[in-house]
């Protein structure tokens, strides 16, 4: 592999890629059409992660300065991919989503389409700005689960999946704005630690966390999901919690822990519904 598709590659995060798909899909499943749609089923998922493949290429191309700052070993600042051609290929892989959508329910497009909007508008004007850019990243990680089941004509189903997985996704993007205040502090920008202190920050976060963590029960109590969601979701929750805590005194290890606690809460989901089958 040369380094130059090794760097095109890696613009796309190949894992937060997989992940996304993994989430539409989870959003099918959840709300009971995956193997009713397949065909949706895979659109959506394909569309899914061919968009959150361009955004990562197009953050990158916007983000090339201060990347050389915070993060120097990715493709564009070492030097693997030209700026011009990690627009290019980001602008490839929107087509190729935005063909993918196009076969799925209106709803699921619209969906797409707001997406699409929120993810230009977030790179272009909002990332640096205090909180803003992180509502609309904990946005775009819940609808995934929204937009899965959209897909197979049931969007309830996936709202509750969606708020929590908003929730928690903002309380590590602020925790990840705590880790890399240095090199956005040098680029001028102004998230959250930088306004109100890393501390207040990390309140913030926290906070977000403890009502997703309070929320979580809601399936069960509500007779969606039995006693094994709750079992997996308390698990889920202990770790997030940790997670939050540790944030304070480590934010690298803190979102790296956040990350599987969302992991694990999938997992809830996962075997709530194949347990109400």
């Amino acid at each position: 592999m040369s380094s130059t598709v090794r760097g095109a590659v890696e613009l796309t995060r190949p894992g937060n890629v997989v992940a996304a798909g993994v989430l539409t899909f989870v959003g099918a499943f959840v709300a009971g059409g995956a193997a009713d749609y397949p065909l949706h089923t895979a659109a959506a998922v394909a569309a899914t992660m061919l968009a959150i493949a361009a955004g990562n290429a197009i953050n990158d191309y916007f983000d090339r300065d201060i990347d050389a700052i915070n993060q120097p070993d990715r493709p564009i600042p070492r030097g693997a991919v030209s700026p011009r051609g990690a627009l290019a290929f980001s602008l490839a892989l929107f087509g190729g989503a935005i063909v993918c959508a196009l076969v799925l329910p209106v709803l699921a497009i619209a969906i797409a389409g707001v997406n699409l909007v929120a993810l230009l508008v977030y790179t272009e004007y909002l990332k640096g700005l205090p909180g803003a850019g992180n509502f609309v990243v904990a946005y775009l990680v819940g609808s995934t689960f929204l937009f899965g089941a959209a897909a197979v004509g049931d969007v309830a189903a996936g709202a509750v999946l969606c708020a929590l997985a908003a929730l928690s996704t903002f309380t590590r993007e602020v925790v990840k704005d705590v880790e890399d205040i240095a090199g956005d502090r040098e680029e001028g920008l102004n998230t959250l630690p930088i306004a109100v202190g890393e501390r207040r920050a990390l309140v913030v976060a926290a906070l977000s966390l403890v009502v997703a963590v309070l929320a979580s029960p809601l399936p069960y109590l509500w007779e969606v999901f039995g006693a094994p969601y709750l079992a997996v979701v308390a698990v889920a929750d202990l770790v997030m919690l940790y997670a939050a805590y540790e944030s304070f005194s480590d934010p690298t290890r803190g979102q790296f822990l956040l990350k599987y606690g969302m992991f694990l809460a999938v997992v809830a989901f996962l075997v709530g519904r194949a347990a109400a089958l």
